[in-house]
């Protein structure tokens, strides 16, 4: 654009910030008038240690390997799973789609199935629902339940409506437990299944419109 190639309406176009109603207004580049790329949205089953960045400083894995030769256009995630969390991640070309998502407005549901070492008693569960003040930030769980629990370690059912930094990870080593796995199983009403790991798939039409109205 600042090098003119771009029109807008016929007019040579500089500023990238301008915005457009692309149903009204011609856009071309290089004279050739240009189409918005297929609307996409896909889930996809990430497992640990793959990074979600299109690129990482330190040479490790990122989702973006797992999508090549697949065909697909530039997709950005929704949302957001550290590199140690593994699970339901979508991806999408349609930002409008994502940010209604990610929006803490929405409150959407997020629900992950959590291995901690030790077994949480009925007492840490309420004090996971009543939250903990961690560097700042008050972190709680909207529901937390026990699915079932070993000798030394248990598997918790954690389900947030918001999301900040290490979330899960922050709330229960604050009440001290630590994380030993941490899958997301569900966003909203859409949920994992058995898609095997590292696979995607695409949303079906139903999917997407159930998300986007959360």
């Amino acid at each position: 654009m600042l090098a003119g190639r771009v029109s807008v309406g016929g007019r040579i176009e500089r500023n990238p910030e301008r915005p457009t109603q692309a149903e009204r207004e011609r856009i071309a580049v290089d004279g050739v008038e240009v189409q918005a790329a297929p609307r996409v949205y896909i889930a996809l089953n990430k497992p640990r240690k793959i990074v979600v960045s299109a690129a990482d400083e330190r040479g490790r894995d990122t989702v973006y390997g797992l999508l090549q030769g697949a065909g697909l256009p530039w997709l950005g995630p929704v949302g957001r799973l550290d590199q140690a969390s593994e699970g339901l991640l979508l991806l999408s070309n349609d930002t409008a789609w994502s940010a209604g998502i990610t929006d803490p407005a929405t409150q959407l549901e997020k629900t992950y199935h959590v291995q901690v070492a030790g077994i949480p008693n009925a007492a840490a569960l309420a004090a996971m629902l009543a939250g903990v003040s961690d560097e700042g930030e008050q972190l709680s769980a909207l529901r937390a339940t026990l699915l079932r629990a070993g000798d030394k370690n248990a598997w918790l059912e954690v389900v947030l409506d918001e999301g900040r930094n290490r979330h899960i990870r922050r709330l229960l080593a604050a009440l001290g437990f630590e994380v030993l796995r941490l899958v997301r199983v569900a966003i909203g009403p859409l949920i994992l299944g058995d898609l095997p790991k590292g696979a995607w798939r695409h949303l079906l039409p139903e999917e997407v419109a159930l998300l986007g109205r959360e």
